[in-house]
């Protein structure tokens, strides 16, 4: 691959990064297998850490005064322990048990949301217990793979959140789990000068996706923002399962 087509694919998952930052739902799942197509996957989740905590700033600034304060007490400590367990494991655990697990969940999770009758289904308050499990397995995954998005949307789509304190609150904790990241990944898979240095030109690319995503969450409407998002889930639990299937081939 040249490397005018690198420099493309690069930019085209640091926007897209930026963009989920900027609270469209799930885009930024999409990133680490885009770069996958020029190198390794785990190369891809080391190479855009940066880029995740860059765009968390730009999230957390653009949602300032848009979040679930509630969620928020109970998701972020489960998080950062969420993180500290994945670097306690990270040489016992499976990415491919880890890929399907998370992929059967957010798969059982949206058919039986589109199963069920939700016009008679009460939105659910924030909940400890669920939260600390959810979160937690959200912070893990998102250690292991860049892949915490499935189980927080199964924790906080039953809440039925205005749209902007849904995407507010997913920016800030996910900008608490990234930053929490921060020394684990350095630790097992150090940053040279050259790759910061490489990454420092996809920054753009995510704070324009950052801004682009926060301009189209505004502008669409509440109930086709939570189909996005719940499709996004479906297909992103999908694309896990079929990835840890192929693993075991």
């Amino acid at each position: 691959m040249t490397f005018d087509a690198l420099f493309l694919l690069a930019g085209l998952a640091a926007f897209l990064v930026g963009s989920s930052k900027g609270g469209l739902p799930a885009v930024g799942m999409l990133a680490v297998p885009i770069l996958s197509l020029a190198m390794s996957p785990v190369q891809a989740a080391v190479l855009l850490l940066p880029i995740f905590v860059i765009s968390d700033v730009a999230g957390v600034w653009l949602y300032r005064r848009e979040f679930s304060a509630p969620n928020l007490r109970i998701l972020i400590p489960a998080g950062v322990v969420g993180v500290g367990v994945g670097w306690a494991t990270a040489s016992m655990v499976s990415d491919r048990a880890i890929m399907l697990m998370i992929g059967m969940v957010g798969v059982g999770f949206c058919l039986n949301m589109w199963l069920r009758d939700q016009s008679a289904v009460k939105a659910q308050p924030p909940h400890w217990g669920k939260g600390w499990f959810w979160g937690t397995l959200a912070g893990f995954t998102s250690f292991i793979s860049h892949a915490g998005a499935p189980p927080y949307q199964v924790y906080m789509l039953p809440q039925k959140l205005p749209k902007a304190a849904f995407a507010g609150t997913s920016t800030i904790v996910f900008a608490v789990i990234n930053a929490a990241k921060i020394i684990p990944y350095q630790s097992l898979r150090p940053y040279s000068v050259a790759s910061l240095q490489s990454i420092a030109w996809l920054v753009p690319f995510a704070l324009a996706g950052a801004f682009a995503g926060a301009f189209l969450t505004k502008r669409i409407a509440d109930q086709w923002f939570y189909r996005l998002v719940q499709f996004s889930l479906f297909a992103v639990s999908i694309k896990l399962m079929w990835d840890a299937l192929r693993m075991t081939a």
